[in-house]
Order: structure tokens, then C-alpha cells, then sequence
């Protein structure tokens, strides 16, 4: 028995007792009504699987009904019946995302059939959605800092829109989620995300890789190919790495944009595209504009909206949420326990200064989780640092972390050791606050923040 939930909304009494009496021996949950406004009301009190829908009704038709459906259940499975219709009837009905179109009479065969089969696409479709906002959150953008919140606000303001996007930042800081989550947030979410590391492809190969090329076009190409714009197609194109594209294969992507048309790689059809270009650099391309390796038409091209993305030691905040998300995600994809830092570990990781940024910290993760057997992280199993002595348990532990008092959490041992190292940092530099902020690291109104929290006096 299946248990699945079907609703039958159709004026004629007839037919919907014949359905009822079809699906309910299946083993499907039946309902049924004879108008579309009662229809829509039984849909939003009830959880329905699918709805059988005849086309010609009074007060208001089935094409019609079909796209109030569509607008308040995007998901559900629709088939449409009907004894009167015509082929425009169908063709509309499909392109309003009907699933099936069943003539009347109807036999108890084609009914069974066409239900089971739109039951399971829509169930594939769920599947697949999953499966997406589970991969979708693996790409999500973890952090509560400040920097962090003015990045996402940044987002949702440029999201909405058509604008390119510029982001900016060291390898390793999460350029790429940035681009994912614009992408997420825009109207062309539903369609392609695709990716295009232009460092990562050999300067001979770039141009087709992103245009495509026809056939014979040189030694090797058999067949005609598609490239990334046009994949990307109605979607986004995130061009990683772009400031190590060549000077002959800028002046393409800058057509491509001004114009939104390309030609293949050995061809002659123009072809042409809707393309969202977000672009992604750690170097300076201001710089790369003045010594004549960026063309600086295409950098205001694309330098529409630029995005910061920051270093890790500018969100120190964010570090032990990222630390428990890789740990967690790490955990799920193998099977296994997901492990925690002890709270000594926990501080070591946080005044590191992770010149390998998120990168770095999530290959340390990692590594953690495969080498260390014990589920909580010591310090004892953390590797050299640079910059941090890391106390070990058969040596001298840290003043700050001898004076420290048992019980307390993470977060209050972190603002023990937090303020006494603001603290010292302030003292060395004569309570220079730019100065002090420059050595821990951070921006200077970040300190001026923490200075008023911990009540640090001269």
C-alpha cells in the first residue's frame, strides 16, 4: 500500500468516483472536490502528493487552476484530464509544468500508470533537491564576525541583480563560497553555477574552454564543444584566478560581455549567451593594470561591485564555528564520530595567524580527523605553528594558560586569554592602539571594540 496522497478535482461526479475507486485500490489517500477554490483550500490545509486536474470546469478553468497550483506549490505533481481539449490545451498545460495530460475516457490502466510514473519524477525531483541544498551547504559561508556580516549584507544587495561582481582576497579565503552564495541568492539560481579556474588551464586551451570549438578547429578536436559561457547559459560563469588570463583571451571575455556573443574556437556561427560573469583575483589588478598584463577595460568590466573576501586572522571570531563545521562535515562524509578541540587547543588555533586562511584550516581539520584516535583534539596532536609555541604536556605550559581556573568554558577561557593578550599587546606598543592593532593583527576599531568590552584601562 502505497499511502501517497492524490487530489481529484473535477466538476463531474462520474469521473471522480471512478478515480477514487482506481487509486483508493492501489492504496492511494483520495480526495476529491468539484471546484478549484475548494481545491486550493484542501491543498494548503493538506500535504498532497499529487493532483489530478480536469481542464474544463466552471467559475474558473484548469489552465487556469494549474497555474495557481504552479504559484503556491511549485513542487507538486499535476495531471491534467479532459474530454474537451484541444492540442493548444496541452501544449499550454506542459509549458505551465503539468507532468501528464490524460484524455477521458479514462482506463484504469492509463490512470495507474501516469500516477505512478509522476509520483516517482516528483519523488527523483526531491531527491535531487536534497541532495543539492546538501551539497549547496557544504559551500555555505560560516561566520558571525562583523567582517564577516558585511560581506553577507553585500551579498543580499547585489545578489538580487544583474551587476558583476569583483571579489578580491588572499588564496584560501573562501572567494569561491562568496561567488556560490551570490549565485544562490539570485533569480538564476535554478539554473548552472559553473566554475572556470583560469590559472588552473593552459594558456593554449583557455580559449576553448571557455568559447567552445568546432570541429577540426585544431589537432585533436573531433567533435564540436560547448564551452563555459555557453553552459553557463541563463546561469553564472565565476571566472576563479582571472588575473592570469591572457592579454588575447581577455579581449574575447571583454566582447563576450559587452556584447554577450562569441564565436567557437574555429568557427564562424555568433553565437549568444545570458551570462551573469562574476570574477575572482588575489592579486592586484589595479597594479596588473599599470604594468600592461590586465587590460583595463576589461577591469571595469567587471569591477561593477568589488567584494573584500578578508583573511582569516581578521575574523578570528569565526574560527571555532568553522573549526566544528569542517570537523562535522568531515565526520558525515566518512561515517564517523565528528571530534572537538579541547579548550587549550581551541586557543592555539585561534591566535595562529593561518597564512593558508580557511584553506589551511580546513586541510588541518582534516588531518586531524584521519591521524588523532581520541575524539577530543588535544594540544599534545596539534603540529608545529608558526609564530604560536604550543605548550605540550611533558614541557612548560603558557603563563596565561597555568593561571587559568578549571570549569570554565571554551568561550570564557577564550576571553581570559583574549583580553590578557590584548592586554601585553597594548602595554608593548605604549597604548598605540594602531600600532597594537597591527600586531595582533586585527583592524584598529575592531580593537577599540574589545578595549571598551574588557574595560582595558592605561
Amino acid at each position: 500500500m502505497t499511502g501517497q496522497k492524490v487530489m481529484i478535482i473535477d466538476d463531474e461526479r462520474n469521473i471522480r468516483r471512478t478515480l477514487d475507486m482506481i487509486l483508493t485500490g492501489e492504496g492511494y489517500e483520495v480526495f476529491s472536490t468539484a471546484s478549484g477554490k475548494e481545491g486550493l483550500q484542501t491543498l494548503a490545509e493538506r500535504g498532497v502528493h499529487l493532483v489530478l486536474l480536469d481542464i474544463v470546469m466552471p467559475e474558473i478553468n484548469g489552465l487556469e487552476l494549474l497555474q495557481k497550483i504552479r504559484d503556491a506549490h511549485p513542487d507538486l505533481a499535476v495531471i491534467m484530464i479532459s474530454g474537451q481539449a484541444t492540442v493548444q490545451d496541452a501544449v499550454r498545460a506542459t509549458r505551465l509544468g503539468a507532468y501528464d495530460f490524460l484524455e477521458k475516457p479514462l482506463s484504469r490502466e492509463k490512470v495507474l500508470l501516469a500516477v505512478s510514473h509522476a509520483l516517482e519524477n516528483a519523488e527523483l525531483a526531491e531527491e535531487n533537491r536534497s541532495l543539492r541544498e546538501k551539497i549547496e551547504g557544504r559551500h555555505e559561508m560560516i561566520g558571525e564576525s562583523p567582517t564577516i556580516q558585511k560581506i553577507l549584507e553585500q551579498i543580499d544587495k547585489v545578489a538580487p541583480t544583474n551587476g558583476r561582481v569583483l571579489i578580491l582576497g588572499d588564496s584560501g579565503t573562501g572567494k569561491e563560497l562568496i561567488a556560490r552564495d551570490i549565485h544562490r541568492k539570485s533569480r538564476r539560481h535554478p539554473n548552472s553555477f559553473i566554475k572556470v579556474n583560469c590559472a588552473a588551464i593552459p594558456e593554449e586551451l583557455i580559449e576553448s574552454e571557455l568559447f567552445g570549438s568546432d570541429r577540426g578547429a585544431f589537432t585533436g578536436a573531433t567533435k564540436t564543444r560547448d564551452g563555459k559561457f555557453l553552459q553557463a547559459d541563463g546561469g553564472t560563469l565565476f571566472l576563479d584566478e582571472i588575473g592570469d588570463m591572457s592579454l588575447s583571451v581577455q579581449a574575447k571575455v571583454l566582447r563576450a560581455l559587452e556584447q554577450g556573443e562569441f564565436e567557437r574556437v574555429g568557427g564562424n556561427e555568433t553565437i549568444k549567451v545570458d551570462v551573469r560573469v562574476i570574477a575572482a583575483t588575489n592579486k592586484d589588478l589595479r597594479t596588473e593594470v599599470e604594468q600592461g598584463r590586465f587590460r583595463e577595460d576589461l577591469y571595469f568590466r567587471l569591477n561593477v561591485v568589488p567584494i573584500v573576501a578578508p583573511p582569516l586572522r581578521d575574523r578570528r571570531d569565526d574560527i571555532p564555528l568553522l573549526t566544528d563545521h569542517f570537523f562535522t562535515c568531515y565526520a558525515e562524509e566518512e561515517g564517523l564520530r565528528p571530534k572537538v578541540l579541547s579548550p587549550d587547543a581551541g586557543e592555539v588555533l585561534f591566535h595562529y595567524d593561518w597564512p593558508g586562511n580557511i584553506r589551511e584550516l580546513k586541510n588541518l581539520v582534516e588531518r586531524l580527523s584521519i591521524m588523532v584516535s581520541n575524539d577530543t583534539i588535544q594540544v599534545d596532536d596539534l603540529p608545529p605553528m608558526e609564530g604560536i609555541q604550543i605548550p605540550r604536556s611533558d614541557g612548560e605550559t603558557n603563563k596565561a594558560a597555568r593561571q587559568l581556573p578549571p570549569g570554565k568554558t571554551l568561550r570564557e577561557i577564550r576571553e581570559t586569554v583574549e583580553k590578557t593578550y590584548i592586554a601585553e599587546a597594548l602595554e608593548r606598543s605604549s597604548w598605540n592602539v594602531t600600532r597594537a592593532a597591527r600586531s595582533l593583527g586585527i583592524e584598529r576599531t575592531n580593537l577599540h571594540k574589545k578595549i571598551k568590552f574588557y574595560n582595558l584601562e592605561r
